[in-house]
């Protein structure tokens, strides 16, 4: 089963394949509505996908600009008190 292969498994989980993955289905979503011929429908879908982009633009930027958290030290985790 390809599922097996590890390079594919490592792969399956990153971001890049969740962008890819709903690239795919925006695009499945608008041809399916495109085909329709419902231009009405075909514009608000349209501009859904398009804020949808916006919202995924802006958490990539925000991903690659503002670094993670640090993690602190075992004993400074949880202060007594």
């Amino acid at each position: 089963m390809e599922w097996d292969n590890p390079s594919m498994r490592d792969r399956r989980g990153t971001y890049a394949a969740y962008s890819i993955g709903c690239a795919v289905v925006w695009a499945v979503l608008l041809a399916i509505v495109a085909a329709k011929g419902e231009t009405a429908k075909l514009r608000t879908i349209t501009l859904v996908c398009c804020g949808w982009w916006i919202g995924w633009t802006s958490t990539t930027i925000a991903r690659h600009l503002y670094p993670p958290p640090k993690t602190r030290p075992s004993w400074a985790q949880h202060p007594a008190g």
